[in-house]
């Protein structure tokens, strides 16, 4: 019968032999005999247990919980689910650190089209950034409405080119005009503006924003705080009276 001392079973598990050491003082892994002059001496079996620690280790979970599961009668079904609890976690942080890391990407993009850099340019960006989803939300709400409106249309059309009725199309007219109304004054009721030069957070008139000159992303306005006629940047506004 194969025996390890305690070196040859640390090399073997890639630890150290004061962590060796250290589990048999916890009871976590008793070695299975001792020499005469007191050496730790570790079977085969022992020796495939701790590489089960280790890789137990690894995954995050503590020595308190190991100890607990290698009691167990049927320790390895209980591991499985306790592996599988811990890979849902990861996932879950791998998410959370991709969603970090999308971040700091748009906050170095939008400080790169930003000058000049400045704390207060940071401040806007992260603005941004933080009221994205929530003018995300604004926009694909503007989409779901607009669609049964596009869907008249294209009955309207169909109808009256083979059909000869017309009167679907003229109902599409006043609806898409009452759409276009709504859809106007929901859009700038929820955006408001950064200026770029005193960063103030603005709402401009619905008049002047509707007919003002835009980008996909900004607006040329007049800063309600400092005067400053240029593109502001748009943001979210919902929350602005």
């Amino acid at each position: 019968m194969s025996q390890y001392t305690t070196g040859e079973v640390a090399k073997q598990c890639g630890i150290t032999v004061r962590t060796v050491q250290f589990y048999d003082q916890k009871g976590i892994l008793v070695p299975s005999a001792l020499t005469e002059g007191g050496r730790r001496l570790y079977s085969a079996e022992d020796l495939r247990k701790m590489k089960i620690i280790c890789f137990l280790r690894e995954t995050g979970l503590s020595l308190d919980t190991i100890s607990q599961l290698l009691k167990e009668e049927d320790p390895g079904s209980v591991i499985s689910i306790f592996l599988e609890q811990q890979e849902l976690t990861l996932q879950g942080e791998i998410g959370e650190r991709r969603e970090k890391l999308e971040r700091i990407a748009e906050l170095k993009n939008g400080l790169k089209t930003a000058a000049p850099f400045s704390f207060e340019t940071i401040g806007d960006v992260a603005k941004i950034m933080e009221n994205k989803k929530k003018l995300n939300a604004v926009h694909r709400n503007m989409l779901l409405a607009a669609l049964p409106v596009a869907l008249l249309e294209c009955a309207g059309i169909l109808l009256w080119i083979f059909k000869g009725v017309w009167w679907v199309f003229a109902v599409w007219v006043v609806i898409a005009a009452v759409y276009g109304i709504w859809a106007s004054r929901y859009y700038f009721r929820n955006t408001a503006y950064i200026c770029p030069q005193c960063h103030e957070v603005f709402k401009p008139s619905f008049k002047e924003a509707f007919l003002a000159k835009h980008t996909t992303k900004t607006r040329k306005l007049t800063c309600a705080k400092c005067g400053h006629k240029g593109f502001c940047v748009e943001t979210y506004g919902g929350d602005i009276k």
